[in-house]
């Protein structure tokens, strides 16, 4: 399933005024986020990111960025 299927399935389920533009938004907004938080560990890699689980890494972006 695609991450727009996914965020399709959700606003169907939360939202009985879905649209198309919904889950279009919603992906615009996770793939945005998704290349911050890679570009953040490659800028990071002067730190050892290894020593850290993603979801440790992924917490310590969103803190850091103010998210």
């Amino acid at each position: 399933m695609t991450l727009k299927e996914k965020f399709e399935d959700i606003l169907r389920v939360t939202n009985k005024l879905w649209n198309k533009v919904d889950a279009e938004s919603c992906e615009k907004i996770a793939d945005e986020f998704a290349i911050g938080f890679a570009a953040w560990c490659i800028w990071n890699n002067d730190e050892d990111l290894a020593n850290y689980s993603y979801k440790e890494l992924l917490e310590h972006y969103k803190k850091e960025e103010g998210l």
